[in-house]
């Protein structure tokens, strides 16, 4: 059966996503094969956008680092099927042009204890300029990965590293010790 309301819903959804300057968005669970999809979208959407080869390397690796996280650390995830596969991880990311500049959201639902830890250090790295950035992820490289780290625990620092200004951040009480965590990177 046929539903206008249907078509209205969704095309209002659209209008306000290019309302926000999205350019690209998807929202729900993530893999490496979409990560690796959406990012080649990305770059041939870029391409037509800003030929500033540093700049689109900039963004792509924010881009990048930003679906990782939400595979990794979002509390709502799918476990593997198998040893060879990586979990899925459930978020919202949205890629678009603002004040002429690019940005990246990505958000995902977060435990209390990756909320603390996230407030504390997304607060200090939004505090600092660039070489205070610089040493903090030179000193980071000499040490091991944090405890709970998927990765090396140079991430945000990176993000913030390669933001053209201070990074954005919030977090949405969920109830039940669960947050919505919403970070925005311009680059």
């Amino acid at each position: 059966m046929m539903s206008q309301r249907l078509a209205e819903a969704y095309y209002g959804f659209k209008c306000d996503q290019d309302g926000k300057g999205a350019i690209l968005s998807y929202s729900g669970f993530v893999s490496e094969s979409i990560l690796f999809s959406l990012g080649e979208t990305l770059r041939r959407r870029v391409e037509h956008e800003d030929s500033d080869q540093n700049h689109t390397k900039r963004l792509f690796s924010v881009f990048v680092e930003q679906v990782q996280n939400v595979i990794r650390y979002s509390a709502e995830q799918l476990p593997p099927r198998n040893p060879q596969e990586t979990p899925l991880g459930s978020g919202l990311i949205v890629v678009g042009m603002e004040e002429q500049a690019f940005f990246v959201v990505c958000a995902n639902t977060i435990t209390l204890q990756q909320k603390e830890q996230l407030e504390a250090r997304l607060t200090a790295l939004a505090a600092m300029d660039k070489d205070a950035l610089r040493a903090v992820y030179r000193k980071k490289l000499k040490e091991p990965p944090e405890e709970g780290s998927l990765g090396a625990s140079l991430g945000l620092i990176e993000v913030a590293r390669r933001s053209s200004r201070p990074i954005e951040f919030d977090f949405l009480d969920l109830q039940e010790e669960r947050f919505f965590f919403c970070l925005k990177v311009f680059v």
